[in-house]
Order: structure tokens, then sequence, then C-alpha cells
């Protein structure tokens, strides 16, 4: 092997973790063996400009993301994750059935609650929940679909098992990442890329498209359809864009649109036209100042009034919230089981409900090991890995705890499994999880193949969120069969945010933003 994987045996076993390239003694997997032949000819000065030149076409792309106020390109390492295609069709089940159980279960909560009724789940768990939605409560949306698309997070153990981290369904982000990774990665690594089977992803837009127009209001033939973004200054805009434009459908923000009579309408140079399904990239917090926050200006006053009537759809449901709920994830094999009938494909990771007091007693007393999250966090905010936090972090966490133990859950420390990421002159193992993207036209769940694989770039951490530091992988789903081209991208349309005019930057608008970041 490489010079540049030198020592690298030595520190897989440190960490104690699964790597997906390697087996012990450095021997790499089948799944692998492109990819190791081709590292094997190159240098760590070819290396380093492919790895420069692929930084370089992020940043001239836009392909960019916001780390402490820094513009950055966003980090993409030259050694894809690779899924050999048995193991992605056990993921691909998966995560399809996890999609199918949880817009049963948004359904049933925002209908008869049948799963309260039935002893299933406590009710007050789902009240409490911050993000559970009495305003939409008791109406079936446009289209009956609530999870249009959604992004469960996965990880592989010690032990090399697939396990779910956590669910997605509110405005899932990062598949942007996935589209461009795979175009830098075709020339970044092309020996490898070319010599297999390697399933596309660049249908995703396409299947996006379909659903969201699928979905649409009854009697709608030709559904228009727009993205909501919250505008240029959210850390996502690049994907709202970017997915806009391989849609071909406007691009739009709250001040675009206009409620009148139920119905949903943007402003263009052309007059008012018709909306039929908002794709909308904004929490629901900030989507109608009249049911939500009196002061968001991200949004369109009506617009939950206009769902309600049936007169748009919005993707995904206003209230899906209440499923990425962390304890309400804990329940979801259960779920699964309730609402399918079926054993959960891929089990959870274990978890303990600080809101019981018997778990509660036996997390605080172990806090130094384990992992703490609150209920309602996203991006690795408000995590606390036990073993890496200091007394005085620990102390405050418990006080935390005691306060309000319905804000937080506890899980063991999984060593993430490791994939070989370029770090200096040489290459080390880094953890990584995984995030499959599905799509829901409401009679099929198609599952993205491969999905987002973010890795944590300092050796030995756990946060893989790009927020806190972390960058991403390629993922090649390998088949047995040669795969059709993918479509060809679709050239972009012309926003109506191109059309009007840009109103001011409010002095707080950073603040506002930072309120409503998404996933």
């Amino acid at each position: 092997m490489s010079e540049l994987f030198q020592d690298y045996s030595e520190a897989v076993a440190r960490s104690g973790a699964y790597d997906e390239m390697f087996a012990p003694g450095l021997i790499a997997r089948r799944s692998y063996g492109q990819v190791e032949g081709a590292l094997k000819e190159l240098s760590l000065a070819d290396v380093s400009a492919r790895a420069d030149s692929m930084a370089r076409t992020f940043l001239d792309r836009g392909v960019t993301f916001d780390y402490a106020g820094e513009e950055r390109p966003f980090p993409l390492d030259i050694v894809p994750r690779v899924i050999p295609a048995d193991e992605w069709e056990t993921l691909e089940r998966g995560v399809a059935q996890r999609v199918r159980a949880l817009e049963a279960f948004l359904d049933d909560v925002y209908g008869r609650m049948s799963v309260v009724t039935d002893g299933v789940i406590p009710r007050q768990l789902i009240t409490t929940s911050a993000h559970f939605h009495r305003a939409v409560h008791g109406f079936e949306p446009a289209g009956g679909v609530r999870v249009h698309v959604s992004g469960i997070d996965v990880v592989r153990d010690a032990a090399g098992t697939f396990r779910v981290l956590e669910d997605n369904v509110r405005v899932p982000s990062g598949v942007s990442y996935v589209l461009e990774n795979r175009r830098a990665m075709a020339k970044g690594l092309p020996e490898a890329f070319g010599q297999q089977h390697i399933r596309p992803v660049e249908e995703y837009p396409r299947r996006l498209l379909s659903a969201l127009r699928k979905t649409a209001p009854s009697g709608v033939d030709d559904p228009t359809v727009v993205v909501l973004t919250p505008g240029v200054f959210n850390s996502a805009y690049f994907e709202h864009t970017l997915l806009a434009g391989l849609m071909g459908v406007e691009l739009v923000e709250g001040r675009d649109l206009i409620c009148r009579g139920n119905r949903v309408y943007m402003r263009t140079t052309a007059g008012e036209q018709r909306v039929d399904v908002i794709y909308k990239r904004i929490d629901d917090d900030f989507l109608d100042p009249l049911q939500f926050r009196s002061d968001s200006m991200l949004g369109c006053p009506g617009l939950v009034n206009a769902a309600r009537a049936g007169g748009v759809t919005i993707a995904n449901a206003v209230g899906n919230g209440v499923a990425d709920d962390k304890l309400v994830y804990s329940y979801v094999p259960d779920l699964i089981r309730y609402y399918l009938h079926e054993e959960p494909v891929i089990a959870n990771v274990d978890t303990f409900r600080l809101e019981e007091k018997e778990a509660r007693e036996h997390v605080l007393d172990r806090l130094d090991e384990l992992v703490v999250k609150p209920v309602d966090g996203s991006g690795g905010k408000g995590l606390v890995i036990g073993p890496a936090a200091s007394k005085e972090e620990l102390d405050a966490l418990r006080s935390r705890i005691l306060t309000d133990p319905r804000g937080w859950i506890a899980q063991p420390v999984l060593q993430l499994s490791t994939v070989p990421t370029l770090s200096g002159d040489k290459f080390g193992p880094r953890h990584v999880d995984l995030r499959p993207f599905a799509v829901n036209d409401g009679d099929d769940v198609w599952v993205l193949p491969g999905g987002l694989t973010r890795v944590a770039l300092k050796e030995g951490s756990l946060i893989v969120n790009s927020s806190q530091g972390g960058g991403s992988k390629d993922t090649w789903v390998l088949s047995d069969s040669p795969q059709l081209p993918g479509p060809d991208f679709p050239r972009p349309s012309i926003s109506v945010r191109e059309q009007v005019s840009v109103w001011p930057v409010e002095s707080n608008w950073r603040d506002r933003q930072s309120e409503q970041e998404q996933q």
C-alpha cells in the first residue's frame, strides 16, 4: 500500500471503529478494490493537486457553506465511501420502511390519535413536543402526503451494523452536496470511477419534481411548483437555487407570494400566477406570521389557511417536526410494528428517555460515559459527549436535565465507522455517518442511491456536521449490472427572485436567520 497509508492500521486499531475500506491487517474490502488500485498509483503531490482542484471547482460553482461567519468551499475528500449492492438493498428497504411509518404516524397524530388511544405512545409526549402544531390539527394535506422529502441519518457501529441515528422529515438539507460531489469525483478519481458500475444520483431532481406535481391539489392538471427560500443569507441557499434550477421551477421568497381567497399567487413581471405546490425550505415557525411567529418576514400571511382549505400543497407538511423529536425517535421501532405490522429493518441506537425516572437516575450516574442530546436539536448543537466533556460542562448538563428532563435523551458513545481521509501528508481514519434521502409521492418511496456521507475532519471527533467543521465524501452505491446514464440536468430557469427588487436588510437579520437554520 502507498506511503499515504503509513500508520493507518494502527490508527484504526486505536479508534476501535469499523473501517469501511479496510479489514484488519490493512486488507482492502472487495467493494474498495478499484479505489485501492487507483490510490496506489498516486503520490501525495497528485492527491493534493486533485483535492485543491475539487475545492477550486466548488468555490467557482458556489458550493459553499457558512462556518463561524466565513464562507468556505464545502470540504470534499478524494476517497469515496463505497457501499456494496447487498448492503444498499438493506439500507434502501429500511429507509423506505421508516418513511412509511412516519407518514402514518403524522397522519394519525394530527387526526384520530389512535396511537395514543392504543397505548403505543403517551399523549403528553406528543403535545409537549416543540414542533407539534395545533394550528394544523384535523385537516388532510392536499395530495395526501406529509413527508415528501426525508433524510434518515444512519451510522455503522463498531460491530459493522447499520443503525438509524435520527430522522429528518421537517426541512432535510444536503442533497445538493450529493449531486455536486458526484460531478467532482467523476473528475477527481476517474481511474476508480470509470472501472465499476456505480448507481447514478442525477435522477433526484426529476423524482422530486414528479412527486411534488403528483401531490398537487385535486383538479389541477398542470400544477405550478415553486421552491420557497428564506433568502440569500441562509446557509443552504446554494441548495435552494440548485434544486429550483434543476427542476426548472421558480425560486421565490415569502415577499414574492400573496394569499387571496385561500389560493396562493406569485408576483411576476407578467402579473400574478397561481401557485399549486410550495416546496418550502423554511422552518414552520417562520412560514406564516398569522399562525406562528408574528415578526417573521420570511414567509407569507395566509399560507396555512390556504393549505387547510386545500388550495395549495406545502411540502414538507407543516407540523412534521414532531416526528423529528428525538424522544419520538425512541418509539419509531414500535411505530413500525404498530402501523406496518413489520419488524424494523434497521434498528435504532439504544436510547435512554430522561423523562423516565429510572432512566434519568441511571444516566445522571454515568454522564461521563454517554452522549446526551437535546430532543429538538439539529446540526450537532447542544450535544454533549460525556467522555470529552469537562467537569464544569457535565455539572451544567446535569442541572439542565433536572430542570427539563423531557428535553433530553442519552445514548451510548458509538464509535462511528471510519473511511480514509486526507489529513496533511497521509490518510487517516475519520468517522462518518450517512444521510440517505427519500422522495415520497404517496404511492412509492424512492430512495436516492447513496446519499450524503458526512465526515469528521478532526482525528477522533464524532461530530460530522458541516456547521461544526465537518466535511463530506461522495457515496458510491455499487450495482451488479451497468447503469444507464442519468437524465441531463435541465437548464436553470429565471427565478422570480431575479425579477423583483431587493428589500433592505435589517440590522438584526442575521440574528433572526440563525434562529431558523435548517437541519
